[in-house]
């Protein structure tokens, strides 16, 4: 899934905000889900495992700490491998 469009991004942040309880304003591209948002590691499998099953894509447990901000997301998103 090379690239990462506009609307892609759009349906990415979504699903994070949705899953952190946050408005989509409150999340910036680079804010931090851990320190800025006090999102837990609960809620980060909660995002990988929408991830997989919106895109069909396999995301690695070892991504988990990779998947700090909207721009770490998009980019593991971008070299997960297809299903």
């Amino acid at each position: 899934m090379a690239t990462i469009t506009a609307e892609l991004q759009a349906t990415i942040k979504e699903i994070v905000c949705d899953i952190l309880e946050l408005e989509e304003d409150e999340v910036t591209d680079s804010s931090l889900f851990i320190e800025d948002h006090g999102a837990d590691s609960l809620r980060a499998i909660e995002i990988l495992a929408s991830l997989e099953k919106e895109f069909k894509i396999t995301i690695e447990q070892s991504e988990l700490s990779e998947m700090v901000n909207l721009e770490k997301v998009y980019q593991v998103v971008a070299e997960a491998p297809s299903r």
